[in-house]
């Protein structure tokens, strides 16, 4: 009986901590980029990759994980940024992943961030064309 109350606590805790996994925050940086957008290394040249909300971004190798990010969805805030008052307060968007940064068709304005928003979520949450550290979470 004791063992398997201690089995049964053992798998409810694991389970607990695999959850946790997925829901903590990070904290990366954010550039952005601009049209064309097609084709992106995870749906090619279909438009329907494209959330009607323009909110969507291309992943930074350090999440693009051999292409697993492609389709995930992140929460996203801006943080802070070099310039004061670039981060909107209070806005945070979801965004889609479509495409790797690495290889878009369209660069971005910084090399080697976390993520490349597109012009029109980067604009949703920073008021200024700069890079911006940001907390992103899936």
């Amino acid at each position: 009986m004791r063992l398997r109350f201690k089995l049964h606590l053992w798998l409810w805790l694991t389970l607990l901590l695999m959850l946790l996994d997925d829901i903590r925050c990070e904290v990366g940086t954010a550039s952005f980029y601009n049209p064309p957008y097609t084709p992106s290394a995870c749906y090619g040249s279909d438009a329907s990759q494209f959330p009607s909300s323009n909110l969507f971004a291309a992943a930074g190798e350090g999440i693009w994980d051999n292409g697993a990010a492609c389709g995930r969805q992140y929460l996203v805030k801006c943080i802070s940024a070099a310039i004061p008052r670039t981060c909107i307060p209070g806005q945070t968007i979801e965004v889609r992943i479509i495409d790797r940064a690495q290889t878009s068709v369209s660069r971005p304005t910084r090399p080697g961030t976390t993520m490349v928003l597109s012009d029109t979520a980067f604009r949703t949450i920073a008021n200024q064309i700069a890079s911006i550290n940001i907390e992103f979470q899936k």
